[in-house]
């Protein structure tokens, strides 16, 4: 198993060195000039020529691309062109709010998901089973950011429930901590949730199927001990991959949820780089996404050897 996890470390480096490339170069391309928005809207062209030569926009894109590589092998994302301040204290300042409404919408979903998937499959075909479909289907219908507005009219305008926007950090106390991740969580849980109950209801079904099930059964078994304790384990691998691509779903939509919500997180830090054109914190942004994608995989194709002994690598 460590030789396996050492592998699949090292296997990393290809993939994230293919992710920095592509960024690099698909922000270069793109249409915009950071220069331009920097020296404003009525600057001459030795003005912008001036500023694209302090920012070393002048340079060959070669040149850009070695330096920039140079300075992220030695832990240094760049400095901001707007802030001027370094990408990675950015990050740092940003990184809690993110962390905190990913973790805490990953407990709630996975937490309601699954017990709803396993019930619908026990009770399949029946009223139960109908109404979580439906619920799946739903969930996936409609947009997270129409959910959060619908939250917002409802439980911070009209009952005053809850906080409209804002972030409170732990420090400041776990219920306003909580009030104000509810909301965000709920909105960008839905989707997740939907799909994992739906794919734990498939899995569920045909473990259900199976002759030991039966066998169980016939033995006069608890249902609580043979759905949890013989069905869900082995149904478990394939929930446990949906998890792991649904990651995929948060990520993205951390994006809006903190905008609609105006949560001071990455996602907000992610829109504002993309408007001002600024290419450093863009770049850094994605490759600690793309490293977080890479080590939810990590954690998911080690939990299979766990889950399922057969499994081997």
């Amino acid at each position: 198993m460590t030789a396996y996890i050492v592998r699949r470390l090292f296997a990393t480096l290809p993939v994230m060195a293919v992710v920095a490339l592509f960024v690099f170069f698909l922000l270069r391309f793109a249409p915009g000039d950071p220069a331009a928005i920097i020296a404003g809207e009525d600057a001459t062209a030795e003005a912008i020529a001036a500023v694209r030569a302090k920012l070393g926009l002048d340079r060959p894109m070669v040149e850009q691309l070695f330096v920039w590589t140079s300075q992220l092998l030695q832990g240094d994302m760049g400095v901001s062109i707007f802030s001027n301040m370094p990408v990675t204290r950015l990050i740092g300042q940003r990184l809690e709010p993110t962390v905190a409404l990913t973790l805490s919408t990953l407990f709630v979903a996975v937490a309601l998901a699954i017990p709803i998937g396993v019930v619908a499959a026990w009770k399949a075909r029946k009223l139960v089973d109908r109404l979580v479909m439906g619920f799946a289907v739903l969930g996936f219908a409609m947009p997270g950011f129409v959910l959060a507005y619908i939250l917002i009219y409802f439980f911070a305008v009209q009952w005053q429930l809850l906080p409209v926007q804002g972030y409170q950090p732990i420090r400041e106390g776990l219920w306003p901590f909580a009030e104000s991740l509810i909301l965000p969580s709920v909105a960008l849980g839905i989707t997740y949730m939907a799909l994992i109950a739906r794919i734990t209801r498939a899995s569920m079904l045909e473990v259900l199927a199976q002759d030991y099930i039966r066998t169980a059964n016939s033995k006069g078994l608890a249902t609580n001990r043979v759905l949890l304790l013989h069905a869900l384990k082995n149904a478990a691998v394939p929930i446990i991959t949906v998890i792991g691509i649904g990651i995929a779903l948060l990520i993205s939509g951390v994006v809006i949820t903190e905008t609609v919500f105006n949560i001071p997180g990455l996602g907000r830090l992610t829109v504002d780089a993309v408007l001002k054109r600024d290419y450093p914190v863009v770049q850094g942004l994605i490759l600690v996404f793309a490293g977080a994608k890479v080590l939810v995989n990590l954690v998911i194709d080690i939990s299979y050897a766990f889950l399922d002994p057969r499994i081997r690598y």
